[in-house]
């Protein structure tokens, strides 16, 4: 780093995106408070609920300035929408997964997720690789290989997963809007679509936010504090790190998410499934060996 004021960009980056995968990582335990609403209503009140806490933190951090310049200046706006539609993706996509049996393989897109997220450091934001980076992804990509082809099927929601997010990600980097703002426009974008979704639900008898007693819809208020807080954190490291540092981050949330599909779930694991998350494992530890020495060279 330059000077003082970079370390301390940097180091708040590191922190905020290690937070950010932390809760994602536990994540799948929460979701299951939420049956037996669907994977779109949750989607929905994600969306809604979202919106409300983001306004209150959009007023008293005094972001509304920002907001309104998002609005009115169309590269920004043009990119923020595009983000939004892929956190909408990444947030269906994930709930379903998690819902239906599929914790284990969500966890598998995260882990394909780092590939897409350096990739694009590389290919777009000609980013630069070191020697052990490389020597992490080869064993990724081998792992993720390996791994698709032990599913038998191609891994739709692991993919949808790493690809969704990886390029919001990006998306997210080249807008350069601050974490509050951006989010809060994202879903000030979304939340009308989600409503007219809600309505619908409402109107057919299908809305578990009504029919399923107090604490299932309070349960379902709090899909806000829960989405927006990891949200914040990544949008915070995004703008301060390399897309390469948010990639070696990443593989603390799979893990997580593995270790919840497979001891508490009891989601199946065969032989040639550990093996290849023993190679992911392998490059996980290349990847935390070269973050925590990048880490220490700046400071």
């Amino acid at each position: 780093m330059k000077n003082s004021k970079d370390r301390s960009a940097y180091s708040t980056g590191i922190i905020s995106a290690a937070g950010a995968y932390l809760m994602w990582g536990v994540i799948p335990l929460y979701w299951q408070f939420l049956k037996p609403a669907s994977a779109p209503e949750i989607l929905a009140h994600r969306v809604v609920w979202s919106l409300g806490l983001l306004l209150l933190i959009a007023f008293f951090t005094k972001k509304w300035t920002v907001v309104k310049a998002s609005f009115t200046n169309k590269r920004t706006l043009l990119l923020l929408f595009l983000a939004a539609i892929l956190v909408t993706i990444n947030w269906g996509a994930f709930i379903w997964g998690v819902n239906n049996g599929h914790i284990i393989e969500t966890s598998l897109g995260y882990f394909i997720n780092p590939l897409v997220s350096v990739a694009l450091g590389v290919i777009i934001l000609k980013e630069k690789l070191n020697s052990l980076q490389i020597v992490a992804i080869t064993l990724t990509f081998i792992a993720v290989t390996f791994l698709t082809l032990s599913l038998g099927k191609p891994p739709i929601v692991a993919l949808t997963l790493a690809f969704s997010f990886g390029f919001y990600g990006l998306v997210k980097k080249l807008a350069n809007v601050d974490a509050v703002s951006s989010l809060t426009v994202e879903t000030l974008i979304l939340t009308p679509f989600f409503l007219i979704f809600i309505y619908y639900l409402y109107a057919n008898d299908q809305l578990s936010f009504t029919t399923n007693g107090y604490s299932h819809a309070l349960w379902l208020t709090t899909a806000g504090i829960a989405t927006v807080v990891p949200l914040l954190l990544f949008g915070t490291a995004v703008v301060r790190v390399p897309l390469v540092a948010i990639g070696l981050l990443q593989a603390l949330g799979p893990i997580l998410q593995f270790l919840i599909g497979y001891f508490i779930f009891h989601e199946e694991m065969s032989t040639a499934r550990w093996f290849g998350f023993f190679l992911v494992w392998m490059a996980v530890s290349v990847f935390s060996f070269d973050a925590i020495k990048t880490y220490r060279k700046t400071n």
